[in-house]
């Protein structure tokens, strides 16, 4: 029986769950110790870099890792190729897309506590990056939202940007019963979140 190396499992692994994984769960899915998990990913993320061509890589988000196509081609696949993601995940994703960086607070207040659940399944997409930010979560998009969504950057600024662009362009805000959940609470929110993004 030929030995794998594990760079080489944690490649077929990552291919294989389709989401991002943590290091705790390559260790224990694989049964190595977590340091030579982060070594061999260290490796293999040289490694996916240097190859010639690929249309992969792989993103490290908040401690997690996906192999994924790079966002530069993922525009390029056709649509019944891209990944679906569920329909009531969609409005969360938009109002964080929108108004990033956005307090999960704020996402509570226009959604309810059913947001909990959207940003925790968002974050184990991939899609969403929550950083702790005194009582709640700090919500900006990830690198993996920029490939899912067909966005031709990845920097957050840049994203938001595009993404109010697609907001206008598709009449959505005219055709949502809640549209105001995309528009600034109250002057002064639209002010922060520009401070913020500074």
């Amino acid at each position: 029986m030929v030995e794998v190396q594990l760079e080489t499992l944690l490649e077929a692994t990552l291919f294989a769950a389709g989401r991002s994984l943590t290091k705790e769960e390559l260790a224990e899915s694989l049964g190595y110790p977590e340091d030579e998990i982060q070594v061999a990913m260290e490796s293999l993320m040289k490694t996916v870099k240097r190859r010639r061509g690929s249309a992969l890589h792989i993103a490290e988000i908040s401690g997690r890792w996906a192999l994924e196509v790079k966002p530069s081609i993922a525009d390029e696949l056709p649509s019944d190729a891209r990944t679906d993601l569920p329909q009531k995940l969609l409005k969360a994703a938009a109002l964080i897309a929108y108004h990033q960086p956005m307090p999960q607070s704020r996402l509570v207040e226009l959604l309810g506590p059913k947001a909990y659940d959207h940003v925790r399944d968002l974050a184990q997409a991939g899609l969403v990056d929550r950083r702790k930010n005194g009582n709640t979560r700090r919500l900006t998009t990830t690198i993996r939202f920029s490939e899912v969504f067909g966005c031709p950057h990845t920097d957050r600024k840049k994203v938001k940007e595009w993404f109010r662009t697609k907001v206008i362009e598709s009449g959505m805000m005219e055709g949502m019963e809640d549209a105001d959940a995309l528009r600034p609470e109250q002057p002064g929110e639209q002010a922060t979140l520009q401070l913020e993004d500074d």
